[in-house]
């Protein structure tokens, strides 16, 4: 209690610190994730990309973050150990900022798409089993962490896979395509505002001072799913029928329509990774906020201060800006062809599984969840679609991030621990 006392400003300036460092590699690894199929399907370019992202990625951190934050900060580890030596937890989250934050950095020099879930949630494990024992973590949680970075991928992979199948059925194998295109694609539409609004006004917020019924959250959804849909269809109608000697049936002029669904999908994964991966950075912050506000309590859960979001959200927007560009270009082409019609079903897939697991507070991974759709889209079409090579190699980076991070977490620990004593 004495050494909380004594250091407490110091502890939340170096916490600062080290969560914005963590939310800038969170941005300049992940955000690459969530715009690279726009990207890599060539319906937005990589300004558009980064100018979506920054806007819906701060929104989704600062608006529906607080759930999944809460996962990451009281459910590794069980607080009620800590209660006699709260410096420990206090040492251990700022180690875990730090290891997992240069992790990321080393990975986005790489230019290896990691996952930002595995690295916290490795360096949390790391520091607890090293300087705590392995008592202290709470392998329970820890297991339906790890129990989502398999299901994760394989329930965006399925809807990915569907929702491609679905395209091609009405659309492709219509006798006018471009018809086709322009009946279905508004419903497509209603469902991306639909899903996105549904989980964050159900879950996400309450911080903010909005609490809705159910009934209220459905009815609001359904509505604002109209009115993005509303805005879908003005756009489409601008797309004219262009006809070309090489495209017989016209289905360079439906991926152009898709290329409008597709800024529609990438705000809503920037929006869902937002809200969901925030967390990863901002969840050890409040952690040390709630230890040395409160001089020394470890509580099980507290409200994670909303300037916290912000800041947060704003580390994202920062290392999306400066070094996003470099991952994104990378995700959007290596493992299958990308157009706006494959892109779409992928991004939609993605978005839905991370929004639908913010929802439930259960941290994914964004990279696994997007490979994973990526993979249904490209299975769609059959096994030679896919590059086994680029996603043997993501494969890898993803192994090492667990015992990167917890061995990174450990060296950190003991030094913050030598420091202050």
């Amino acid at each position: 209690m004495q050494i909380i006392a004594q250091h407490g400003d110091i502890f939340i300036i170096l916490a600062c610190l080290f969560g914005f460092f963590m939310a800038w590699g969170v941005g300049a690894n992940d955000v690459a994730n969530a715009m690279g199929t726009s990207v890599g399907s060539k319906a937005i370019t990589i300004k558009q990309a980064i100018l979506i992202a920054v806007v819906f990625e701060f929104l989704g951190a600062w608006l529906a973050g607080g759930e999944v934050t809460n996962t990451i900060r009281k459910g590794i580890i069980d607080p009620e150990l800590l209660q006699e030596v709260p410096q420990l937890l206090v040492y251990g989250m700022l180690a875990a900022l730090l290891a997992a934050g240069t992790w990321l950095l080393v990975a986005s020099m790489k230019g290896w798409p990691v996952s930002t879930t595995h690295s916290i949630v490795g360096a949390i494990v790391g520091f607890a089993v090293a300087g705590l024992g392995a008592s202290t973590v709470d392998w329970g949680a820890v297991t339906n962490i790890a129990a989502s970075w398999v299901v994760s991928p394989l329930l965006a992979g399925t809807i990915g896979f569907v929702l491609f199948k679905s395209v091609h059925h009405l659309i492709f194998e219509n006798d006018n395509p471009f018809t086709a295109a322009k009946r279905y694609v508004p419903g497509y539409v209603f469902l991306v505002g639909f899903i996105v609004a549904m989980v964050t006004l159900t879950k996400g917020l309450s911080h903010v001072g909005l609490d809705l019924t159910f009934n209220q959250s459905l009815l609001l959804s359904i509505l604002l799913g109209l009115v993005i849909m509303g805005i879908g269809m003005l756009m489409q109608r601008r797309i004219k029928f262009e006809k070309t000697a090489n495209d017989h049936f016209g289905y360079a002029n439906v991926e152009r329509v898709f290329g409008v669904l597709m800024i529609f999908t990438a705000c809503a994964m920037a929006f869902a990774h937002g809200s969901n991966d925030v967390a990863n950075a901002v969840g050890p912050l409040a952690a040390v906020i709630s230890v040395v506000q409160t001089g020394g309590e470890i509580e099980g859960s507290a409200l994670v201060p909303w300037w916290v979001l912000v800041l947060g959200g704003g580390g994202i927007v920062v290392g999306l800006v400066t070094y996003g560009h470099k991952v994104i270009a990378t995700v959007g082409t290596g493992i299958t062809e990308l157009t706006p019609s494959r892109g779409f079903a992928a991004t939609l897939a993605a978005a839905t599984t991370v929004v639908l697991a913010s929802g439930t507070g259960l941290p994914i991974s964004t990279t696994h969840t997007l490979v994973g759709a990526v993979l249904g889209v490209g299975l769609a079409r059959g096994m030679p679609a896919l590059n086994p090579r680029v996603f043997g190699t993501i494969a890898m980076s993803w192994l090492i991030t667990l015992p990167a991070g917890a061995g990174l977490a450990i060296l950190f620990f003991f030094m913050f621990k030598g420091m202050f004593g």
